[in-house]
Parts: C-alpha cells; sequence; structure tokens
C-alpha cells in the first residue's frame, strides 16, 4: 500500500511518523526546512503526563532533554495561596497539596510534574528516534519540500511539493501538521475561525538562582513597583529558568530596555530588593492565539496540531493537544493502512479530537475576560468549574499543571466508537468511560511487569483486576480463575489484543475485565468474563457494525469517576 504522507516536521509531525512507524506503517514525512531548528531558550514545551508517555513509548528520549518542577507555587502579591507539591512518577493526577500553613491531604498523592524543556530539544530528541528506528526504510524524511497541491481520488492522494526536491508524491492519506498557516488546510478549503492575540507576553531565558529551587512559580499582582499584572517563573535544565509577564492588550511593542527593566525588577522583588547574578539567554514576545478549524478530515486527507487548532490562554498548551491528536489517529490510520477501515473509524478522529480540543477553547474563552480583569470572577465560577470554590487563582494554577478544565486529559464521553447498545455486566470504576485509565503496574502472561500506558499504541488491551498474582507463580495464575477463558475470548477477538493483569484498580473490584483502546481511553469493564461483550467492544473499537456511529459525541475533559 501506499505510504501515509505526512506534511510539516515540527513535533507533532515528527511524533505522527514516529507513531505510524511503530504499527509498521510506511510514511513520507515533508520538511519544510533544511532538518534542523535554531536553539531558541525563550521558546519551550510543556509536556503533560499523557504526551511525556506517548513520546516515552515512540522510544523518543524526551525526559532526558526535560526538567521536572519539584513543586508549584501560586503568590498573590506578597502571600503565598497556594502550594502544590509535584511528584516525578506514580498517579498521573492526584489532587494533594498545601495551603499557606502546610496542611494538605494526605490521603491523596501528589500529581506527577510536567515535563519542561527547549522546543528545539524536543525536535531534535524526536529526529534522532527517527533516524534510531529498526526498519529503516518505514519512514522517509525529505527536507526542503513544501506543499503546493493535494489531489484526491478514491485510491488514495497525490501531493507535489516545490523546492530543491519539488515532485509528485502519491499516498494512501495525507496529514497536513505544517502548523498554523498550514497549506493542507487551504488546499483543502478548510476555515480556521478564531480569536487573534488572546494573550501577550514577553519572555526571558535566563540562568540564576531563585529562592524556590526546583519550583515553578505564578505570582499574581506582584507588590513591588511598575509590576505586570502576572508573572510566572518555570525551571528548565541546566539552572536555566523561563520567564513569562502578561502584558496588557495592544500591540505595543517591547523593547529591551522595557525588557531588562522587568528581569531586574522582577528578580529583585523575588531576592529581597538586590537583583541576583543572572546571564540573560534568550528573549522573545509570545502570542496566544484561539482558533479551530472548522473541519478535521476531507476525505483521505487529516489535519493535526496547529494546523487543526490554536491555543494557549491561561496555561493551555497547545503542543499537549497537538500530541494527543498523534494518540487518537495514528492506531485509527494504521488499522485503515493494514486492514481498511469504515468511514466511522476514520470520522470518529474528528468528532473525538475537535470536541475536545473545542470544549478546551470554550472553557479558556469563558474564563479569559473575568481572570484578566477586575471582579466578574463568579460568572466564571459557574460556567467553568461549577462548585468550585478556590477562584480564578486556582484555574490558572490547574490550567499550567494540566488539571481542570483547562489541562487535563480528555473524556470522549460519547464516542461513536462506543458500543451502540448497552452491554450486560457493566460494572462503574473511577475511569469514566472514554477517560484516559489510571497508570497501574501490570503484567503480561509472559511474566514480564510494565506500567499500563507503557503498553499503549499498539493494540487493544483488555486488563483483569486479579489481586494476589504478585505473589503467585506464574504458572499457577495463568491456569487458574478466569484467565483460561479470558485467555481464549481475547485470542479470538477480532482487532489485534493483549491481555494484561493487574493487582488492583482504582475502584474497581476483583476479577472485573477492562477493555482499553490503544490510546488508553477505557471502552468498558465488566464483572468477570463476557465473551459477548468483549467482541462487542472489540468490533465497536475498529468501527464496525457494533459502534455507535456517526452521533455527534459528547466530548468533556477531565476524567469524572462513573462508567
Amino acid at each position: 500500500m501506499d505510504p501515509v504522507i505526512v506534511a510539516g516536521a515540527g513535533p507533532v509531525g515528527l511524533a505522527l511518523a514516529l507513531a505510524l512507524a511503530r504499527l509498521d506503517v510506511r510514511v513520507v514525512l515533508l520538511d519544510e526546512g533544511p532538518g534542523h531548528e535554531e536553539p531558541r531558550l525563550a521558546r519551550t514545551a510543556v509536556l503533560r503526563p499523557d504526551t511525556a508517555a506517548l513520546l516515552g513509548r515512540l522510544g523518543c528520549p524526551a525526559a532526558d532533554a526535560a526538567r521536572r518542577w519539584d513543586a508549584w507555587r501560586t503568590v498573590r502579591g506578597r502571600r503565598l495561596i497556594r502550594h502544590v507539591p509535584l511528584a516525578a512518577g506514580g498517579p498521573a493526577y492526584g489532587t494533594r497539596e498545601t495551603d499557606a500553613a502546610g496542611e494538605g491531604d494526605e490521603d491523596t498523592a501528589p500529581p506527577r510534574s510536567p515535563l519542561h524543556l527547549p522546543q528545539h530539544d524536543l525536535t531534535r530528541a524526536l529526529r534522532e528516534a527517527l533516524a534510531g528506528l529498526d526498519g529503516a526504510d518505514l519512514v522517509r524524511v525529505v527536507h526542503d519540500s513544501r506543499v503546493d497541491t493535494v489531489e484526491q481520488d478514491p485510491r488514495g492522494v497525490s501531493v507535489r511539493t516545490r523546492g530543491a526536491r519539488g515532485t509528485w508524491w502519491r499516498g494512501s492519506y495525507v496529514v497536513g501538521c505544517d502548523g498554523p498557516r498550514s497549506t493542507v488546510r487551504k488546499l483543502l478549503g478548510v476555515r480556521f475561525p478564531g480569536r487573534t492575540a488572546v494573550e501577550r507576553h514577553a519572555v526571558a531565558a535566563l540562568r540564576t538562582e531563585l529562592p524556590w529551587p526546583g519550583e515553578a512559580v505564578l505570582h499574581r499582582s506582584p507588590p513591588w513597583r511598575s509590576a505586570d499584572a502576572e508573572v510566572t517563573a518555570r525551571p528548565l535544565p541546566d539552572g536555566a529558568w523561563r520567564l513569562d509577564w502578561l502584558l496588557p492588550p495592544g500591540r505595543d511593542l517591547i523593547t529591551p530596555e522595557a525588557l531588562l527593566a522587568r528581569v531586574h525588577d522582577t528578580l529583585a522583588g523575588w531576592c529581597g530588593g538586590d537583583v541576583p547574578p543572572y546571564e540573560l539567554l534568550d528573549t522573545g514576545v509570545h502570542i496566544a492565539h484561539h482558533r479551530l478549524a472548522r473541519h478535521w478530515r476531507a476525505g483521505r486527507a487529516f489535519l493535526a496540531g496547529d494546523a487543526a487548532h490554536l491555543l494557549g490562554g491561561l496555561g493551555t498548551q497547545g503542543l499537549d493537544e497537538g500530541l494527543r491528536d498523534v494518540a487518537n489517529l495514528a492506531w485509527k490510520l494504521a488499522l485503515a493502512w493494514h486492514q481498511g477501515a469504515s468511514e466511522e473509524l476514520l470520522d470518529s478522529y474528528q468528532a473525538e479530537r475537535r470536541g475536545a480540543v473545542g470544549a478546551r477553547l470554550r472553557a479558556a474563552d469563558q474564563a479569559l475576560p473575568p481572570v484578566r480583569s477586575a471582579g466578574g470572577w463568579r460568572a466564571v465560577r459557574r460556567s467553568v468549574v461549577p462548585g468550585a470554590a478556590r477562584g480564578q487563582d486556582a484555574l490558572l494554577t490547574d490550567g499550567h499543571l494540566g488539571l481542570g478544565p483547562l489541562g487535563a486529559a480528555p473524556v470522549y464521553a460519547r464516542s461513536p466508537l462506543a458500543p451502540a447498545a448497552p452491554l450486560a455486566g457493566t460494572v462503574r470504576v473511577a475511569t469514566a468511560v472514554g477517560a484516559l485509565v489510571a497508570d497501574v503496574p501490570v503484567t503480561a502472561p509472559d511474566g514480564s511487569a510494565a506500567r499500563l500506558w507503557e503498553r499503549l499504541g499498539l493494540r487493544m488491551l483488555v486488563v483483569l483486576v486479579a489481586p494476589g498474582t504478585g505473589v503467585w507463580e506464574r504458572r499457577h495464575w495463568l491456569r487458574a480463575g478466569l484467565m483460561p477463558e479470558l485467555a481464549a475470548t481475547v485470542e479470538a477477538l477480532p482487532v489485534r489484543s493483549e491481555l494484561l493483569v493487574t493487582e488492583a484498580y482504582p475502584g474497581a473490584a476483583a476479577h472485573t475485565v477492562l477493555v482499553v483502546r490503544p490510546d488508553g481511553c477505557l471502552m468498558g469493564a465488566f464483572s468477570g468474563v463476557r465473551s459477548a461483550e468483549l467482541h462487542a467492544c472489540a468490533d465497536a473499537a475498529r468501527g464496525g457494525p457494533s459502534a455507535r456511529g456517526r452521533g455527534t459525541p459528547s466530548v468533556g475533559v477531565g476524567a469524572a469517576a462513573g462508567g
């Protein structure tokens, strides 16, 4: 079959090429540039736990070039409002935090720290992972190639590039990952409505010592003279920091003198009046836009990453959403490439991902006016986070940490790939159907141990909750209880599947069976082995007759309990 053509070799295009290659799909990656990026320490990437785990599965050593934060502190004026310890591992999304008095809930684990690294380091790590693929013929990278024509027919796509290596390329599908000014999107005639410059930040990357080593800081209404309304400081590797100052609305230019004055005032304000020694490494201005493409699929053409959406206000991370596009699309394209796919399967990419990003943008757009102006927070508290009492500081903190409506992994609550009818034996667990599963320790029948997220991406997973298997000899539990019947059922499923066992899963009783899509979304939880129901889930996951079909999904953000 003809390869999948990926247009654009930024982080999203590179990650998609890697994900498809991992699924034995041939790829032509069209790179507009020369194959390397200019180092810019003022342009960084923040990766949430699920997207960092995706890159780890793809063999990208992003964590080696990244800095984890020890904690997050939110300060208003001279008062510490919130202090959130962060973990390097453990549960992906927790709630433990302390207030200014140091009191907190000891019963829940702290959330995992994001990974923070310069974007050029991330891109380089992805290129190195591509270069190290075992199947050297799986991905062909073509530099200095800009798309200028896309044509489709019932059997594939033809893409013409211009530049030093301009030619026609034949593919089975094309995915536009070519950024905010996407040529692929324009050639498809897809509109890209939204809002321009919802936030502006002056940015400086510098090396210095701050009073909170390893901790990220959000400081609102700083008390020093000529202060901006808000400044953040986030640690980078090698003792560097990225500082962002929220700028007032408008198009006023930031002069070098004005930026240096901000650096001096901020460092002096944080360090007791004296400016500590520092090395200025890079500067810039970050402008956040909010836009959402009208369509993400047109026949055999798809959009992903900044070509499909732009967001970045209130701590939201556009790159995170682009990598979630990759996790959602790669396994569906691979199934189509190897076995053929229904329209429902391919349409589900737009239904799920556009719905999720749209919900994120709506939450941010509702919050922006009152958060960035005096008063009015009451309306946001009602419309964005019902029942919350912590106010806008909490909303901003959650946005930066990947929690709540502005940051948590999406829930595809009414996915077109869900079973069309209620299934017998369904039980509730702490993960909602359509939400990302918890990253629990698991064991495969061959005895190999891993975490659940490490097994994602390649196939559907069937996970049996079986307390005590960790202390039994493998030869005993493989032949005991539900295992023989469940193993035979999994072997007979119509899609490639893997059987795993876990000692415990949040909210699940013993002998609960979880069905997990390749991208980590929970399809269902059942009491015991139910062959017909497992077959219905597998058939729905490939967009077969058991799927809900073309109905519009209800998509939200944040994992709620229930099933």
